[in-house]
């Protein structure tokens, strides 16, 4: 185990955290919060300090990396940028608490938008600022960036890929990593810009495009109104509803798209499966919802926001859907653990999952009415190997151990169980509000500091896809020498 390298490239990151939040401090100095400069310049400070310092003494023989050195560097980087990045929170005063502002940053760079904050008015434009931007980082990853800037970055940072982006498989879209990093974050930023500018044309102000876009882009769910996105025009819900929806798909189509590949796309089953699962549940759920507005436009807009926004696990919400008919309420409930693609800013279990455990049943019943065939499963017009497919069941299996897990101990605290069950999927698949106490309409305030940390634990395996926090608990503190 390189731990050097590990101290090294966690150092880089913490260090780098300190430039990103130079951007709310602008932002404090334009609406003149004074009460904010403190805070921000301090804890870039800090973070800079800390991050140069651990740099400077790791002083690594070998910068080699290794999966094991991949999945610890990106758990130890989340971790700190984490308990960092709540610092202005309490500096500020915009949140007192220590343990809520490391909640709220967790959401924030795990993309998932659960709040504990029961009137995000109050909050200061920076630190409303920072919160969505944590959104922004989050979405494509930190590690991902660290890479597309740094000229140090080596083949075997593949490694630290691998372990942040979510999906079944990690590959490169064109052969230099760095290279496909820069890639990925040119899309990111390409979309992101193209919807603020969307919203703008829509009438709505700069600097709440800029928050919403982060929040889309992210699919994060971070406003700065109490009603989400309630308050705005149907124009800008439907800007939102598409862009969720677009960030949703896996950022491959759009190197596709950008090197004229169509017929790559056509054959891609995960995106018509998806696109599928959407237009069906939209279908479904503006049928069940219509006798609340009695106006079809209305009760499919409000459908296709939430359907968009809950399978995309963004979050947002233009109406107050635990007031819905159960049947609504059923489907999205089921969108919680389907989650966007694979290689999106989505979280859940990623629909090429949901394809491949369905195409192994298939295989499986096939197999018992005919023993003698031998059938392989087959995506995109290409065989899966078999090492895929074993890795998406022990996933999905620990998956659900560390689902029920959650639940188990969220049921300690005084909630209804359809509260604490809510919370707990809403938060380990990075979707923010849930049900009951924890809807659209409230907030997790009412959870105890152990609740909070518990729940933030469950976001970042969430949004980590579980092997990163666990392996590099086990690899950390085993006296094993692993190599790729």
């Amino acid at each position: 185990m390189n731990k050097r390298m590990i101290v090294h490239m966690t150092g880089q990151i913490i260090r780098l955290e300190s430039i990103l939040l130079l951007l709310p401090l602008i932002v404090a100095f334009i609406y003149g919060e004074s009460n904010c400069y403190l805070a921000y310049i301090l804890t870039s400070g800090i973070s800079f300090a800390v991050g140069s310092l651990t740099v400077m003494y790791s002083n690594p023989e070998s910068k080699v990396i290794y999966a094991p050195e991949g999945f610890v560097i990106t758990a130890l980087s989340w971790v700190s940028l984490s308990l960092i990045g709540a610092l202005p929170f309490v500096i500020s005063g915009d949140i007192p608490s220590y343990t809520d502002a490391v909640f709220e940053t967790v959401s924030g760079f795990t993309t998932t938008g659960a709040s504990i904050l029961t009137n995000v008015e109050a909050l200061s434009h920076a630190s409303l600022f920072w919160r969505s931007f944590t959104h922004f980082i989050g979405g494509m990853g930190v590690l991902v960036l660290m890479i597309a800037i740094l000229p140090s970055s080596s083949a075997r940072s593949i490694h630290i890929l691998k372990a942040e982006v979510p999906g079944p498989t990690m590959g490169k879209l064109v052969p230099k990593l760095r290279s496909t990093a820069a890639l990925l974050y040119i899309i990111y930023i390409a979309l992101t810009l193209l919807q603020i500018i969307f919203l703008l044309f829509g009438g709505m102000p700069l600097y709440d495009s800029i928050i919403h876009a982060f929040g889309t882009a992210g699919t994060g769910g971070f406003g700065i109104k109490s009603d989400s996105i309630g308050g705005y025009s149907p124009y800008l819900q439907w800007v939102i509803t598409i862009f969720m929806l677009i960030f949703g798909v896996n950022f491959n189509v759009y190197y596709l798209i950008l090197i004229r590949k169509f017929r790559s796309i056509i054959h891609s089953q995960e995106l018509w499966t998806y696109i599928g699962i959407v237009i069906t549940s939209v279908v479904l759920v503006t049928v069940n919802i219509y006798s609340k507005f009695h106006d079809f436009g209305e009760a499919l807009r409000h459908a296709a926001f939430q359907v968009s926004s809950i399978i995309t696990t963004t979050g947002y919400a233009t109406t107050d859907f635990d007031l819905w008919p159960d049947f609504s309420k059923n489907i999205l409930f089921i969108l919680m653990f389907i989650g966007g693609c694979a290689g999106s800013t989505a979280g859940g279990l990623k629909v090429s999952r949901i394809v491949l455990l369905f195409k192994q049943v298939k295989r499986s019943f096939n197999s018992m009415l005919h023993p003698r065939s031998v059938k392989a499963i087959r995506m995109d017009e290409k065989t899966v190997e078999s090492t895929t497919l074993q890795n998406v069941n022990i996933y999905f299996a620990l998956y659900m151990i560390c689902l029920a897990l959650i639940i188990l101990l969220l049921g300690l605290e005084n909630f209804s169980f359809e509260t604490n069950f809510s919370a707990a999927v809403a938060c380990f698949n990075n979707v923010g509000p849930g049900f009951s106490s924890v809807g659209p309409a409230y907030s997790y305030a009412g959870y105890s500091i152990g609740g909070k940390w518990l729940l933030s634990l469950a976001m970042l395996l969430g949004r980590l896809e579980i092997y990163p926090i666990i392996l590099a608990t086990l690899v950390f503190f085993s006296q094993r020498k692993y190599k790729a």
